[in-house]
């Protein structure tokens, strides 16, 4: 990974290189410098910029090329220095990496082609065309939160009888909206844990449910009215309808190969403390 504190230095050793390259076809091969007879290309540069940190990649051309040129003529002549062969930990430390890197490519490119442009259109026609625009709802709702399932009774007999929601809920609710009435505001489905929501859909405006518990406690909700959900255009959704696609996609393929590659794990059981013994990789 390139260290970002080397983008301040070496731009003289940068200016050299670029110069000449804005006098030809730039492609990935191009050399940018050769260090200790190996070379490096923009396809190195470009890259590496990859792998660094968002900020990092608003930085100035100039000082990005600078920084990014240096850190790699330094690692590759460090490394030119290597004597010997690796240890046990480092390679398989490389292993590792590799095998990661490569199921991160196959992933990446199922993730790519998931994603199309019919794909994104039919989930947004399949979650908000047709039969389904406009048919979702959003609900404003109140709720008192206690402890126990007695005071929820008592306290549903209280409103029954006539007694002010707003007030008690101020009174009696543990909730943070409590102080506020209990009121909640607006809300979607998938806003709320799902016994919470399930009452609130079942419900009338104006509608005092039974007690219901979740696991915050136990809840006495009044429902006060419902309206149409605005229905979203696809450039709002496009972005979450994509990353929803691609790992539908991804998981599905994981699955997919998981249960067709043979997985043999030895019965002994193994201390999960061993993970700790680094003295292990020395034998």
């Amino acid at each position: 990974m390139i260290s970002p504190k080397k983008f301040a230095i070496a731009a003289a050793f940068a200016l050299a290189t670029a110069i000449p390259a804005q006098a030809q076809d730039v492609t990935a091969d191009t050399v940018v410098a050769t260090v200790g007879g190996t070379d490096i290309t923009v396809g190195h540069m470009i890259v590496a910029r990859t792998t660094l940190p968002e900020q990092y990649k608003q930085l100035p051309d100039d000082v990005l090329f600078t920084g990014i040129l240096d850190q790699l003529v330094q690692q590759t002549a460090i490394s030119q220095t290597m004597t010997g062969e690796l240890d046990r930990e480092a390679q398989i430390n490389l292993a590792n990496q590799r095998s990661a890197f490569l199921a991160g490519q196959v992933l990446s490119g199922i993730a790519e082609a998931a994603s199309t442009d019919e794909a994104i259109q039919e989930a947004y026609d399949a979650a908000y065309g047709g039969e389904n625009a406009g048919t979702e709802l959003e609900f404003n709702a109140a709720h008192i939160l206690v402890e126990t399932e007695e005071e929820a009774v008592a306290i549903k007999a209280e409103l029954d009888g006539g007694a002010d929601f707003a007030e008690l809920a101020k009174e009696k609710s543990t909730g943070p909206s409590g102080p506020n009435g209990g009121s909640l505001g607006w809300f979607g489905k998938g806003m709320m844990v799902k016994p919470f929501e399930d009452a609130v859909v079942g419900m009338e405006p104006g509608q005092i449910s039974e007690p219901v518990q979740t696991q915050f406690g136990w809840h006495v909700l009044i429902l006060n009215e419902t309206r149409p959900l605005a229905v979203p255009t696809l450039a709002e959704k496009r972005d979450e309808i994509a990353a929803d696609i691609q790992s539908a996609a991804v998981q599905a393929r994981i699955d997919e190969i998981l249960e067709t590659t043979e997985v043999v794990k030895p019965e002994a059981e193994i201390d999960p403390s061993v993970l700790k013994k680094l003295d292990l990789l020395k034998n």
